[in-house]
């Protein structure tokens, strides 16, 4: 008998293999700065798989959030990431401890991101007359300028563009040097996670470098989805698919796939 191709559909959604690429990339001890969304779910994942001394921290104040499946918060200033939390704090407390020193990772998103890894989540088109406006930086800048960050962000030629329109949160300005010659001598990048791929930026460039592509992506498939054309690693490697343990805590987390989808 002959069997014939059948194009199958992936187990999984876009939000849950974002999130536990997001949740692999977090260490058992670390503090890290997320926002609700795929940075949470994927911190949560992480607690609950190979980092149970995680700390959360939320822009809005609160340290060590307990997160209720089944009531994840749509804001990180509404009162379910509150709930059984270590500590209350002030907004301006929460990021004075960037200044300090004390994360060791922040996650940010945006509308638009260039070569070098500068985040827009400012406004589109010129500044005299922008075609649209974003929420602005939030806390984005902050955690991009202060510490090592994550950027999380849909993987669109729309987004992924040669240069930002407006630098909101910067990465590595111009390349090479340029972010510690303009004053920025804590943090940097750490990595870019999109659906099809887990980018870098190494010295002495400084630039997008594809490092790793998720499953059943191919060097095509980024390129297509690109406005310029990034560097490829000379050791690139295959992300795993989420594990069904990975999975299932994901789907416990959100049991009506309001956040994660369907």
């Amino acid at each position: 008998m002959t069997m014939q191709s059948q194009t199958r559909t992936p187990a999984y959604t876009t939000t849950e293999l974002l999130s536990v690429m997001c949740a692999r990339a977090m260490s058992d001890g670390q503090i890290i700065f997320a926002g609700v969304g795929v940075p949470l779910l994927g911190a949560t994942v992480a607690q609950q798989m190979h980092a149970p001394s995680l700390t959360i921290l939320f822009e809005g104040g609160i340290i060590g959030p307990f997160i209720r499946p089944g009531r994840l918060p749509s804001s990180t200033n509404e009162m379910r990431t509150a709930e059984k939390a270590n500590m209350l704090l002030s907004p301006t407390d929460v990021l004075a401890l960037l200044q300090r020193g004390y994360v060791d990772i922040g996650f940010i998103g945006g509308a638009q991101i260039d070569q070098f890894a500068n985040v827009n989540s400012s406004y589109i088109g010129p500044y005299s007359a922008p075609k649209t406006r974003l929420p602005g930086t939030g806390g984005g800048n902050d955690i991009a300028s202060l510490s090592d960050t994550i950027i999380i962000m849909p993987h669109t030629r729309q987004r992924f563009v040669e240069k930002v329109d407006f630098i909101t949160s910067p990465g590595y300005c111009d390349g090479g040097t340029s972010r510690r010659d303009s004053g920025l001598i804590a943090g940097g990048v750490k990595s870019v996670i999109t659906n099809l791929c887990t980018f870098e930026c190494n010295a002495p460039e400084n630039a997008l470098t594809v490092t790793a592509l998720n499953p059943g992506v191919t060097r095509q498939d980024v390129l297509d989805n690109m406005g310029f054309r990034p560097v490829f690693s000379d050791d690139l490697k295959e992300n795993a698919p989420p594990t069904d343990e990975e999975l299932g805590i994901l789907r416990r987390l959100d049991p009506d796939k309001i956040y994660i989808g369907k």
